[in-house]
């Protein structure tokens, strides 16, 4: 039998992600970041058991690293020079451009998202995913409402990628705030 990954490229990136996140907590807890990480991955790789076609080990390593180019001093070529530019570029198409303005900074993603593999598309989705817990109490409903508004745009723009994410994402949105 074929694994769907490798085991020692998820050990690379789940350490590498480990190491850059350090210190920092999931918001709103005490919980270590490696845990929005860890779950992230987790949605990946039970729709890559169901959706075997897709390659495992991009979507692994995208799924650990997806927020260290954005939250942490990972560089780009850091990136690039321990993982591939394959990995790399999913991750910076997974990052917001903090150049741009807030408004159009999801529109600019999911636009570079969706020029990369599907591999990467669906760690956006499941990242979006395992966002939509209950919303921090000090969220208003107006934020509550635009946070479930980008999901649906996520969904709409990116689920041609996974059919397990996607039915998983539009459940989630359901469900959200409701």
């Amino acid at each position: 039998m074929t694994a769907l990954w490798s085991q020692e490229i998820y050990i690379a990136a789940y350490q590498f992600a480990a190491q850059a996140h350090h210190g920092q907590r999931v918001p709103g807890t005490h919980l270590p970041y490696l845990v929005h990480v860890s779950l992230v991955c987790m949605e990946v790789m039970t729709a890559l058991t169901l959706e075997p076609e897709h390659d495992g080990d991009l979507a692994i390593q995208c799924a650990l690293l997806h927020d260290v180019l954005e939250d942490t001093e990972t560089t780009y070529d850091q990136l690039q020079e321990t993982f591939g530019a394959q990995v790399a570029e999913g991750v910076l198409a997974l990052s917001k451009d903090k150049r741009i303005e807030a408004s159009q900074q999801l529109a600019d993603s999911l636009r570079r998202i969706r020029l990369q593999p599907a591999e990467v598309w669906m760690v956006k989705l499941a990242d979006r995913i395992t966002n939509l817990q209950t919303p921090p109490k000090h969220w208003t409903r107006e934020k509550i409402t635009r946070y479930r508004a980008e999901a649906i745009e996520i969904q709409v723009a990116l689920k041609n990628a996974s059919p397990v994410l996607e039915a998983r994402l539009a459940d989630k949105i359901e469900r959200y705030a409701g």
